[in-house]
């Protein structure tokens, strides 16, 4: 069996029906470079391949922003608010997380309990964008019939004419005229279902300041995905 992590122990390797040739792909919050083998290629010329652009692959990881866990002290930007995790131990079989204005207070007995606090940060991340959503909406004489946050791979929200809107609640971790940006922008979506002159003048006026929002989203959005545990969009590479 040949051992792909003698390359790279950030090797993850992928056999994909559907890919035509080989490909390295960065996973940017994973912190892994996955290697996409199309079904009908060798193993050998897959190894073949990486080892080639190991000195790419290490660059890559090198380069990657360091992940930002949900541990005691850590300070998270938290809906335009710097709050710092505070976790207090507690003889209570059930863990206990409030949001508070600039403290996250975790009362537990776990040792570890950073997929729990990720869990409730997510519900209030849901709750406050909601309320967002609802409002732009209601500006613009709409409503929305279904609302929902998740873990988008490779956008930020989704809105459809009949009221559907899905955000990701990693938007929770961007500063207020991003994250605004975002829900203006699928807010218009409401209305207009493509991105034309119109859509654009709505999402202006939805919007307390889009341009800026958009930029910074294309700048910095991938970054948000290194709080806590994501999997992020994966980013295409050098092929063979």
């Amino acid at each position: 069996m040949v051992d792909f992590s003698t390359i790279s122990p950030h090797l993850n390797v992928k056999i994909s029906p559907k890919a035509k040739r080989l490909a390295l792909r960065l996973d940017a919050h994973a912190g892994c470079i996955n290697l996409v083998i199309p079904k009908r290629a060798s193993i050998k010329s897959a190894y073949a391949f990486a080892e080639s652009n190991q000195s790419w692959i290490e660059d890559k990881i090198s380069n990657l922003p360091r992940p930002i866990p949900f541990s005691h002290g850590q300070v998270i930007p938290l809906m335009g608010k710097d709050r710092t995790i505070k976790i207090i131990h507690s003889d209570k079989k059930y863990t206990e997380i409030n949001v508070l204005d600039d403290v996250i207070e975790v009362k537990t007995q776990l040792e570890n309990p950073s997929a729990r606090i990720q869990r409730a940060l997510r519900l209030y991340a849901e709750k406050e964008l909601k309320t967002l959503a609802d409002a732009k909406a209601a500006s613009i004489n709409r409503k929305l019939t279904h609302f929902c946050v998740r873990d988008m791979k490779s956008r930020w929200g989704s809105c459809s004419k009949d009221g559907r809107m899905t955000l990701s609640w990693r938007l929770a971790f961007a500063p207020p005229h991003a994250f605004d940006y975002v829900i203006a922008h699928e807010s218009a979506h409401l209305i207009h279902d493509n991105h034309g002159k119109d859509f654009w003048k709505l999402c202006a006026e939805l919007s307390t300041d889009y341009t800026t929002g958009k930029e910074w989203m294309r700048l910095n959005g991938i970054h948000l995905g290194r709080y806590g545990k994501y999997p992020s969009p994966a980013q295409e590479t050098p092929e063979e």
